[in-house]
């Protein structure tokens, strides 16, 4: 068996032959097949790089993408977290100016508070004690049925102007000129009318209130209510004049609670502000059983001040 083979080149010089032997050629397709297995697989090799390259390139691109929402994700909630501080600063600011204000109206009515109390349940605790003020300003007389100009003659003994003998003045002459508005002082029903002659009122105007109370207007010069009208505080009931025994133009004004004068003054100076002090002053009426059985009455729409108003009334009787 021949293991050579032979290999002729023909070119300008002539013909020449080359006798290689077959290890050889096994060699040179040896050496031939390595070089296109290392082509083939660097060129596999490239192409799965370029893969991998252009995947990672899209991984970055992706990154950067989240990178950036999440930058202005971040930006938006940290915008959204300074607007929260400064909303709960603001609040809380504004909770704190309604703690005060509720303290100074908890001080007002008389009611203290622990540090264990919510500020949901003060508010509560206030709006009913708030509630019954109202009531108890509403049913029972307060303030001054005519506009107040000070007082010509106390409740007490006294000195009658007109008949000059010592005796009890069961009410308090309010100065006033001639026909000035007179308003009933707490919501009741009109008992009487007409001059009364025994008292010496003149024209009077009696109303009954509620829990025992009664008030007085007299020596009116003109009366503008019925009999078994009733009224709520604030109405207008009649004209201030000199009727009866009278020494001139007042409203003699007069309280009584169970068919026994009190002194009008301190009704009239009670309002929401001093609620209290007539508690103090004015120890005749039962205010603890009165106060209990009134707790849970709500007035929907309570008459604030009268028409009369006490801006001007000192906290001194003149």
């Amino acid at each position: 068996m021949d293991n050579h083979f032979t290999i002729t080149i023909n070119d300008d010089n002539g013909v020449r032959q080359f006798n290689l032997h077959q290890a050889v050629k096994k060699a040179i397709w040896y050496i031939f097949g390595f070089i296109v297995f290392i082509a083939f697989f660097a060129v596999t090799t490239i192409l799965y790089l370029n893969y991998t390259v252009d995947k990672i390139e899209d991984k970055r691109l992706n990154i950067q993408e989240a990178y950036q929402n999440q930058k202005l994700k971040n930006a938006n909630l940290n915008a959204t977290m300074k607007e929260t501080q400064v909303a709960l600063f603001l609040k809380k600011k504004e909770l704190n100016e309604i703690s005060d204000s509720l303290s100074e109206i908890e001080t007002l009515i008389g009611l203290r508070s622990d540090n264990n109390t919510t500020l949901q349940e003060r508010v509560t605790q206030t709006k009913i004690n708030s509630e019954h003020i109202a009531a108890l300003l509403q049913f029972i007389p307060n303030g001054s049925p005519v506009e107040f100009k000070g007082v010509t003659s106390k409740f007490g003994y006294r000195i009658h102007p007109t008949l000059k003998t010592k005796e009890f003045h069961r009410g308090l002459d309010l100065r006033a000129r001639m026909n000035t508005p007179v308003y009933a002082s707490a919501d009741g029903i009109i008992e009487y009318v007409g001059f009364h002659k025994k008292s010496g009122y003149g024209k009077l105007v009696m109303i009954e209130h509620n829990y025992g109370f009664k008030s007085y207007y007299g020596h009116l010069n003109k009366i503008v209510v019925k009999y078994g009208k009733f009224v709520k505080k604030g109405s207008l009931i009649a004209y201030s004049g000199n009727s009866g025994v009278s020494s001139g133009p007042h409203l003699h004004y007069e309280l009584r609670f169970l068919y026994k004068a009190v002194n009008p003054f301190h009704f009239v100076k009670w309002n929401v502000k001093n609620y209290k002090d007539i508690f103090e002053k004015e120890k005749k009426i039962p205010w603890q059983s009165l106060i209990t059985a009134t707790t849970h009455i709500k007035i929907l729409s309570p008459t604030q001040t009268l028409p009369s108003s006490q801006l001007v009334l000192s906290s001194k009787g003149r």
